[in-house]
């Protein structure tokens, strides 16, 4: 007579566990890997807005007038320069400060009318000292005399940045970039000479 030999059917309840901790492992890390895929996303996003809105505002700056004038005999000989825009509006208007010199601090506070707030979409929501309700960026620019020619070369910058980063920050000094924030410089030379 043969012995039959029974076979086990199944798994055992010690590989049924370590299966189980296996799948709620991989379950954890595939969990965080989309998580911190979606918020790179986000911060991606935030990035490339505050880089567009920022190039916006500096193509602004950049129309306005800044060159020589022509005299009587048409020799370029005196500056010419817009004193009077308002680019903290909707509509630029006349009752501003153009590309005169701002003061020093315009790119680490909100400092009318070198300041203004924009929503999601990059829509104009306000301007003034404080981000009105709807606003997502806060888009500050500087314009400064080059040190050793101020009255023929300009240095204008914009910093446009959320609104989340802005309340992290508060008014702490704009030593170090955090990498959420958008600041472009340029050089403005006057021509015609």
């Amino acid at each position: 007579m043969r012995m039959l030999r029974s076979r086990p059917e199944g798994f055992t309840l010690v590989e049924v566990l370590i299966a189980s901790a296996v799948f709620v492992t991989l379950s954890v890390g595939i969990a965080h890997l989309f998580a911190v895929a979606g918020a790179a996303g986000v911060a991606a996003r935030t990035q490339t807005s505050a880089s567009i809105l920022a190039a916006a505002k500096l193509e602004q700056l950049r129309s306005l007038t800044w060159r020589w004038r022509a005299d009587a005999t048409d020799a370029p000989t005196l500056p010419e320069s817009d004193l009077t825009t308002n680019l903290s509006t909707s509509s630029p208007g006349h009752d501003g400060r153009g590309l005169r010199e701002s003061p020093v601090d315009t790119l680490s506070r909100n400092i009318p009318p070198y300041v203004d707030y924009l929503d999601e979409t990059g829509q104009w929501v306000g301007n003034g000292s404080a981000p009105p309700a709807g606003c997502v960026f806060v888009r500050r620019w500087s314009v400064r005399g080059l040190p050793a020619d101020p009255h023929r070369t300009l240095i204008l910058q914009v910093l446009v940045i959320s609104v989340r980063e802005h309340a992290v920050r508060g008014a702490l000094p704009w030593a170090r970039r955090s990498g959420s924030e958008a600041v472009l410089t340029t050089v403005r030379t006057r021509t015609g000479l």
